[in-house]
């Protein structure tokens, strides 16, 4: 659905994206996580037509953004970051607008709005002013104004921001439904917690370049192995578990609270059991080994220190 190759953007002495590369497949929900100016937004606007590239190649749904923007406005949703609205407009009124400046023939415009209002929970909300929504409601109301054309893909450009956590846990279900609906997602974010468990694939960028990109199967693959592990012990044997444990390089950022001692492995299944023999062959008593997956902030922090190493 959207393959950018070798894009450049500099923004006077500053070099936003360098060289970057991201391929977003059809039917996916594609989380682009990075810090705040690692040149997500520049390469959202690229994409959705509305900035110019300095160099390299992009196609949304098979055509050039740059060469044919009305081809891929036809295919494609925006939601930026800081979206604006008429205030003196209704919510209803406000979606009926759009929906004649997209081209929605006159007999069609009730009936588009109404769905929209219904498919964002917001059909209680039709006759209210839009200066008077909550910033969810607005978040909301600006995602249905993205599909009032119906479109393939969705760029959403930090959709979760500002919101309280009912708001938030109402934009992912959202999110949830528009991907059955075989809409392919893209969602870029600072706040990695938001994305995973919802997102079928990822891409890592940082100063402009995508440092990691794949299902999410593969970005973990990607990494060193790394997971947390906590651990359950008896009275009096969290120290000498520490001790133990600290003379392993592959183990970091161990904590103790109450008798549970939690840390993180480098390392696979089998360096795991080893470690688990080991404590037990050192007479200690193990109530519990609980090995989770790395989060997204984990897989993040990894990858951006070992871009800093080299």
């Amino acid at each position: 659905m959207i393959e950018l190759r070798s894009v450049e953007k500099r923004y006077g002495s500053v070099m936003a994206l360098r060289g970057l590369d991201l391929t977003v497949p059809e039917g996916s929900v594609f989380g682009l996580i990075g810090p705040n100016g690692a040149g997500k937004t520049t390469a959202m606007l690229i994409l959705s037509s509305l900035l110019a590239r300095d160099g390299g190649s992009v196609q949304v749904a098979g055509a050039d953004p740059q060469r044919d923007p009305k081809t891929v406005r036809r295919h494609l949703g925006y939601m930026p970051d800081f979206f604006g609205f008429y205030e003196s407009l209704n919510a209803y009124e406000y979606l009926e607008f759009f929906a004649a400046v997209q081209g929605v023939p006159p007999a069609r415009r009730r009936g588009v709005v109404l769905d929209l209002l219904a498919l964002v929970d917001l059909s209680h909300k039709a006759d209210a002013d839009v200066n008077t929504l909550s910033r969810g409601m607005k978040q909301r109301l600006s995602l249905a104004r993205a599909l009032i054309h119906d479109p393939q893909l969705l760029v959403l450009d930090e959709p979760a921001s500002g919101l309280d956590p009912r708001a938030r846990v109402q934009l992912r279900e959202l999110i949830a439904e528009l991907h059955r609906m075989g809409k392919t997602i893209l969602i870029s974010s600072h706040i990695l917690s938001e994305l995973e468990g919802i997102c079928t694939h990822m891409g890592v960028i940082d100063e402009g370049v995508v440092k990691a990109q794949g299902d999410m199967e593969a970005i973990r693959g990607a990494f060193t192995g790394s997971r947390r592990v906590r651990v359950r012990l008896a009275d009096g044997d969290v120290d000498r578990a520490l001790d133990l444990l600290g003379a392993h390089p592959e183990v970091a950022e161990a904590s103790v609270e109450r008798q549970r001692l939690d840390f993180v492995l480098a390392g696979d299944d089998d360096t795991s059991a080893g470690l688990l023999s080991e404590l037990v062959g050192a007479g200690l008593t193990v109530y519990e080994w609980r090995v989770e997956a790395a989060g997204l902030e984990e897989l993040f922090l990894q990858l951006t220190q070992e871009e800093e190493a080299e």
